[in-house]
């Protein structure tokens, strides 16, 4: 029994060693992030490398104010992500209650042909979403940036999940009751998959927050670019001003660290539901 538990604390205390090690390979690019946006460009370039800057460079921080119009970027990807996340909880939850709760013919089909998008890379879809835009007018607009991120097939999926665990004997009081299909899915079902609404809504986020291609493909206009793409032209072609683009990069980054700070709880037991339901 003693040898037993020497063993099972030797394997766990592995276990922590090798967690250990990877979360300090994980932060290690940030932390350097950090360190990078209070250096010299001197620092920043120097070879080897300075780890720790002699002399704090707050002057970074507001250098991004005066070369870029950063507070319209920020505000125009607080208001696509915004939009992005509430229109892909409202129209993934609803599609989702209807493949798990609600039988119509091709049911089974049309959620396969629905999985299915999830094996095309994103790529594919970039000159027919670029078409689209041009026929609707919709270049340099903050429409462009929001109209195709509405839908997800696997913000459908992940609701569905929770919807199809949900008990049946819920619905069907509900039914007897004289509910209909819709106030079942708003007065019940719908607060019971908060953790996986509250996960859908951290993915989407972080998957908006930082989208790059997209936004440099539709927009061009400075003013409606967005964190991502206009940070990226801050990287010049032969010389790129390292310290000025961590700042910038560490202030784009920061509420979405906070934000899975604060709901990180309910994003693993998202995640963690959906792979035990179903």
């Amino acid at each position: 029994m003693v040898h037993t538990k020497k063993r099972f604390s030797m394997r766990l205390t592995a276990v922590h060693i090798i967690l250990v090690i990877g979360a300090v390979i994980m932060i290690t690019p940030f932390v350097w992030m950090v360190l990078t946006s209070v250096k010299t460009m001197g620092e920043a370039t120097r070879v080897p490398p300075v780890i720790f800057p002699r002399a704090i460079q707050w002057k970074n921080y507001l250098g991004v104010f005066d070369t870029l119009p950063f507070l319209s970027f920020y505000w125009n990807t607080v208001a696509t992500t915004v939009a992005k996340t509430f229109a892909q909880l409202v129209f993934c939850s609803l599609a989702a209650y209807a493949f798990a709760r609600i039988e119509f013919p091709l049911k089974n089909v049309l959620f396969i042909l629905l999985l299915s998008i999830l094996m095309v890379p994103n790529q594919a879809y970039l000159i027919p979403q670029y078409l689209i835009m041009v026929k609707f007018d919709w270049l340099n607009t903050l429409t462009a940036l929001i109209v195709p991120g509405l839908t997800s097939a696997f913000g459908t999926f992940l609701l569905r999940q929770f919807f199809q665990a949900m008990p049946k004997e819920l619905e069907e009081a509900a039914k007897i009751d004289g509910c209909s299909h819709f106030r079942i899915y708003l007065k019940i079902l719908l607060p019971l998959a908060k953790p996986g609404l509250i996960a859908l809504a951290i993915m989407t986020a972080l998957w908006s927050w930082s989208d790059l291609m997209w936004p440099l493909i539709v927009n061009s206009s400075p003013g409606k670019m967005p964190l991502s793409a206009g940070l990226a032209s801050l990287q010049g072609q032969y010389l790129t001003d390292y310290p000025l683009l961590m700042a910038g990069s560490l202030l784009a980054t920061l509420p979405m660290i906070l934000m899975f700070i604060f709901l990180q709880r309910y994003f693993v037991e998202g995640i963690a539901l959906t792979g035990t339901k179903g």
